[in-house]
């Protein structure tokens, strides 16, 4: 699942576009000029391009931002699991900022105009941000395989928790990498009276090794950790069905570990389903160059990116949703001050059965 993901026609004739900070850039006059009439440029669609992407961050920023503080904020919510969860929300976070204004500014103009260091700078935070989330979401997975599924009564430590979130964001910016070093800021001359400044990739080989990257990346970003996700769960779910002790605090257990693992895995399904459309779409191109020549490429590529950019905000309707602690922690957090009521309402939190006991506490779980 490629963040920033361009495609060459040919070696020599360019067509450049990404799935976050979008834009078309097309080193030939005729196509260029056409492509400039696309129907992104009609007014009643980019009204609604612009209410689209200005509603996905208000809710992404607003929700993550939200998850964050909470789990920062009561005690209650201090887990391993869910400081995972927070890397999650930092890296929709970023994608929220540095991705999707920018993409609507790019689309609605047509070419690039945020500069040579933004052109270096933009794709490479944006390919990490999707790296880190999918590997992410695979850790949560593994790590509950491992408690569930094999029975491991020990507890991943904090320490080690900021150990594999650590190597998470390593290992993630040497994947995204590429679209950092194989990239060049170019200008466009039209007509003389026409000059547009473009962000395009450039390989040291041949056109196709940036389809041989596009693909490696969608299968290590979307590919793989979806199918390794689907077995841990596949696996949590059939074992917690066939494993309901009769006594009632062993059936409390494993009634969380349902809820649990509920909510966890429609966090991926969510995540899997929204990316599914845009990333058919980018297959079709990488196999099929010709898919480029349509005549509403670009709003439909648009339209794909929108629906894949939705979960970004998501995972916080779902923990408020599916989560009754979060859902508590929300509306205290929501609540005008933190003073003397948010106080007293973490001091409740404390109190009731905590979302460790729910989603990471391995002695219950």
């Amino acid at each position: 699942m490629e963040l920033m993901v361009e495609r060459n026609v040919t070696m020599d004739n360019t067509s450049t576009f990404s799935n976050c900070c979008m834009w078309l850039d097309v080193p030939y006059e005729g196509v260029l000029l056409e492509g400039l009439e696309d129907s992104t440029q009609l007014v009643g669609v980019q009204v609604v391009l612009i209410f689209a992407y200005s509603a996905i961050i208000l809710l992404g920023v607003s929700g993550n931002s939200l998850v964050i503080f909470v789990v920062f904020r009561f005690r209650s919510l201090s887990t391993v699991t869910n400081f995972f969860i927070v890397n999650l929300a930092v890296a929709d976070l970023l994608v929220n900022a540095l991705c999707l204004p920018f993409t609507l500014m790019a689309t609605l103009s047509g070419q690039w105009k945020f500069g040579q260091v933004m052109c270096y700078l933009l794709p490479y935070a944006q390919g990490l941000a999707v790296h880190v989330s999918t590997i992410t979401l695979s850790v949560i997975a593994l790590d509950r395989y491992r408690s569930i599924v094999h029975h491991t009564e020990t507890k991943m430590s904090k320490d080690l928790c900021v150990v594999v979130i650590t190597i998470t964001w390593m290992a993630s910016a040497v994947l995204a990498s590429p679209l950092a070093i194989f990239r060049e800021y170019v200008t466009f001359d039209l007509t003389p009276e026409r000059i547009i400044q473009g962000c395009v990739e450039k390989w040291p080989g041949s056109s196709a090794d940036g389809t041989v990257y596009s693909m490696v990346t969608l299968l290590l970003q979307y590919g793989l950790p979806l199918s390794v996700i689907s077995y841990a769960y596949a696996c949590i779910w059939s074992k917690l069905r066939k494993h309901m002790s009769p006594g009632r605090g062993h059936s409390e257990r494993h009634r969380r570990r349902r809820k649990t693992t509920k909510m966890l895995a429609a966090v991926v399904a969510v995540f899997a389903v929204s990316w599914l459309p845009f990333h058919a779409f980018q297959l079709a191109v990488d196999i099929d160059s010709s898919v480029l020549d349509m005549k509403d490429f670009k709003l439909l590529y648009t339209v794909f990116h929108i629906i894949a950019m939705c979960s970004t905000f998501a995972n916080p309707f779902l923990y408020g949703w599916m989560n009754r602690n979060y859902r508590e922690a929300f509306i205290a957090a929501c609540h005008c001050t933190l003073s003397k009521s948010g106080a007293n309402r973490d001091k409740t939190l404390r109190h009731k059965p905590t979302i460790s006991t729910l989603t990471h506490n391995h002695t219950h779980v």
